[in-house]
């Protein structure tokens, strides 16, 4: 299959995105708690759409995983096992649980992630650029990929 023009700029943006990322993500420590942080802050920042309205967290869901398929299929695949799972969660759980104990655990995994960037001696990606907010969830997921073998 021949590769389009499109589809190597989108590969690009993806390699230079992570890359970019991975420049204040060099500290095997910041990178441990990263590995944690990030998804518990993607959890929680879901569970605080979903206290407003089921069907918002869906649509940030939504429009989260419409910009990682233009960067990356793989990605936005492996994202949506992940942003199911996530939601299945918040659906378990007592309605009245959901809104406290996001708050609770994103504080918590915010103040983890200063921490490892205390370590790193790097300021978080996203001061320079609020793209790198999507793209933590990715740069997580991009090391499980390449344990597994999987092209992205």
């Amino acid at each position: 299959m021949q590769q389009t023009a499109k589809t190597r700029v989108e590969a690009r943006n993806i390699d230079t995105l992570l890359a970019k990322y991975g420049e204040s993500h060099r500290n095997h420590t910041n990178e441990l708690i990263h590995f944690v942080c990030v998804p518990v802050i993607v959890f929680t920042l879901l569970g605080i759409v979903w206290w407003v309205h089921p069907l918002a967290a869906v649509a940030v869901s939504l429009a989260a995983l419409w910009y990682y398929f233009h960067l990356s299929r793989p990605f936005a695949v492996g994202m949506l096992v992940m942003t199911l799972l996530m939601l299945a969660l918040l659906r378990a759980l007592p309605p009245a649980t959901v809104l406290p104990l996001s708050i609770a655990i994103f504080v918590l995994a915010w103040i983890g992630q200063l921490i490892g960037h205390k370590i790193e001696g790097k300021k978080p990606s996203f001061f320079d650029d609020l793209r790198y907010l999507l793209i933590g969830p990715l740069f997580v997921l991009s090391f499980l990929f390449r344990r597994l073998n999987v092209a992205y």
